[in-house]
């Protein structure tokens, strides 16, 4: 059977329409699901086996990017999101959707949904609207296998767009950056075109140790500031004209591993 993913919105969602197209397209059925819907329970979270956190601007980003659907996660649906992680189901959350998770504390995810990182305001202060390069742990010497089932078999290098203003990864302290480290649990750093550690603005937020996702000690809640529902498909690379039409984006398989990984064990 095909597994179901679930799309998130709310009032300020825009990305929800892409990622639903790639979820689609990577063989999983989709459906869209107002957060309203799940407060009242005429839709149950339980019913699906992936949940999508889009990316946009959800609430305006008022207070800060994602902190208000991030407090009706954690306060009023807290309980449904726990039971949905313990059943071993997948939560993908895309730049609106991963400054979500980490303000709820999902990512990198305790006991106490403690939050103990952020994403904040870029170092330069404006919105990023660029495509950059990222690199995976296991392309770097001294990082633990990933863990992550989302990013199984990825190029070593691969070429996504973000767009954002608080995109800056931040953690509460060194012993938590330290933890992240030893627990496999940093998915993807920003890079040059040569995975080499490079600055602005191949980083272009100033994220502390280049980090540009994040997956939890599972490995099957993972979050990414770029956007891999744009570059799922090779006609949405930037060159292709001039490089060649691949035959599918460097964000596909991403999808594609979260739809297989529901399909096999859920």
């Amino acid at each position: 059977m095909k597994p179901k993913a679930l799309v998130l919105r709310t009032a300020g969602t825009n990305c929800d329409k892409e990622t639903a197209f790639a979820f689609s397209k990577a063989g999983s059925g989709v459906e869209f699901v107002h957060i309203n819907q799940l407060k009242s329970k005429s839709r149950k979270l339980a019913d699906y086996q992936i949940l999508a956190l889009p990316g946009g601007f959800s609430y305006g980003d008022d207070i800060a990017a994602g902190k208000i659907l991030a407090n009706e996660l954690k306060y009023t649906l807290i309980d449904d999101i726990k039971n949905f992680i313990m059943s071993g189901k997948l939560i993908i959350g895309i730049c609106n959707g991963f400054q979500i998770l980490v303000k709820a504390g999902l990512l990198p995810g305790n006991q106490h949904l403690e939050q103990e990182v952020t994403l904040t305001i870029n170092d330069l202060a404006k919105f990023e609207d660029r495509w950059v390069y990222l690199r995976s742990p296991q392309s770097t010497v001294h990082s633990p296998q990933n863990k992550c089932i989302w990013t199984q078999g990825l190029p070593e290098v691969v070429y996504l767009p973000v767009a954002h203003g608080e995109g800056k990864f931040m953690a509460k302290d060194k012993a938590v950056l330290e933890r992240l480290e030893s627990h496999g649990q940093i998915v993807l750093r920003y890079c040059d075109e040569k995975g080499k550690t490079a600055g602005y603005p191949y980083n272009p937020n100033g994220s502390e140790r280049d980090i540009a996702g994040l997956c939890d000690e599972t490995g099957r809640v993972f979050g990414l500031m770029p956007h891999p529902e744009r570059h799922s498909f090779g006609w949405q690379h930037p060159r292709w004209m001039r490089e060649g039409l691949l035959k599918e984006g460097d964000g596909f398989k991403i999808f594609r591993n979260g739809v297989e990984y529901a399909r096999k064990y859920l």
